[in-house]
């Protein structure tokens, strides 16, 4: 690995050790409901064959992977000499339950959780605002209340929903994290459960092999209701980061709308330039999973199709099963682009 490469990891899922550890921060309304059933969050409920964390990333006291503060800096922090680790947790299916007052307040308390635990534990530590889809207003008041805190750099949330989210519905979140100078990160995971619709188009597969792969599908809808919608003009300072998606389906996507937009355009005229030049000048996506393919040269087109150099941000995923570690992917990239994308866009976009 060489020593002298900044990196900022922009995906790396910490958790909680426990439901109970977010008993001291809920109110008391919810105390006894977790107490007596936890905090009952709906998963996809695919089963994984490998599991979901690394075998090697159990805490040695024991635990969730990721539930340690000071293993994950041993384990991934400090010998990748890692200048931030953008901390986005495991809590995407708050947003898919049915019980809204439940949700926000419950991610309320993670995230006050999250700075006595983690925030305050290392400055190399950033935080991500969890809120809650089911009632914007309520995730709008989140964000006003923790958007000034220094160890937070994002808002997160699900991109499992009930309803695409460039939707008016959604418009306070946006509203309140630009307000905030925050960008708006959505990260899979819920895709299936709850109240979210399908994970796929098509509907329910089998097996999570089908489930995983088809993330990235959820991820090209979302995107384009934003762009369709007109959020980005109606919140021309807001930025959105699209986590652990994939990015080889971007082309494709970025034609097709501006294919279509070219004869549709009066359907969206409050849209003032092609859809994919609100993708280049407002969204970021995180490389992993990259797609490295045998032949390097097809993701090198990709790269150069996409301005890679300028969208992407380099994230692990630690310490999920599919872990990217630095020094074995974009081996190929030119110093440069590699120190943009392993390093200096996260740098910009979070001004760290």
């Amino acid at each position: 690995m060489n020593e002298t490469l900044k990196i900022i990891d922009c995906d790396v899922h910490n958790s909680l050790r426990s439901d109970r550890d977010l008993l001291p921060y809920l109110p008391d309304t919810w105390k006894d409901r977790v107490k007596r059933g936890g905090l009952g969050l709906m998963y996809s409920g695919y089963y994984s064959p490998v599991g979901v964390g690394r075998k090697d990333a159990t805490p040695p006291g024991g635990g969730a992977v990721g539930s340690d503060p000071d293993f994950l800096i041993e384990q991934l922090v400090d010998p990748y000499h890692m200048e931030a680790a953008v901390l986005t947790g495991n809590l995407f299916s708050v947003s898919v339950g049915h019980d809204p007052d439940f949700a926000a307040a419950t991610a309320s308390a993670y995230n006050d959780y999250l700075i006595d635990h983690w925030l305050n534990k290392d400055p190399r530590f950033k935080g991500s605002i969890f809120v809650a889809l089911q009632d914007p207003q309520l995730a709008a008041k989140e964000i006003d209340r923790l958007g000034s805190h220094p160890g937070f750099v994002q808002v997160i949330t699900s991109s499992a929903s009930r309803m695409p989210l460039g939707q008016r519905f959604f418009h306070p979140i946006y509203e309140a994290a630009e307000r905030n100078g925050l960008p708006v990160a959505i990260h899979p995971g819920a895709e299936g459960a709850g109240q979210a619709n399908p994970p796929t188009a098509a509907g329910y597969p089998t097996w999570y092999i089908e489930w995983h792969t088809c993330l990235s599908t959820t991820f090209m809808a979302q995107l384009t209701s934003l762009i369709c919608e007109g959020v980005f003009e109606k919140y021309p300072r807001l930025k959105f980061v699209f986590i652990e998606g994939g990015v080889s389906w971007l082309p494709h996507l970025m034609w097709r709308l501006d294919k279509n937009y070219t004869a549709l355009r009066s359907q969206v005229p409050w849209l003032k330039k092609m859809p994919s030049a609100y993708i280049r000048d407002h969204c970021y996506f995180t490389t992993q999973p990259i797609e490295e393919p045998n032949n390097i040269a097809h993701l090198k087109q990709i790269f150069e199709m996409i301005d890679a150099e300028h969208i992407l941000l380099y994230s692990s995923d630690y310490p999920h099963w599919d872990f990217d570690s630095p020094d074995h992917i974009l081996k190929w990239l030119t110093p440069e682009h590699r120190r943009r994308i392993f390093y200096e866009n996260a740098k910009q976009l979070y001004k760290l």
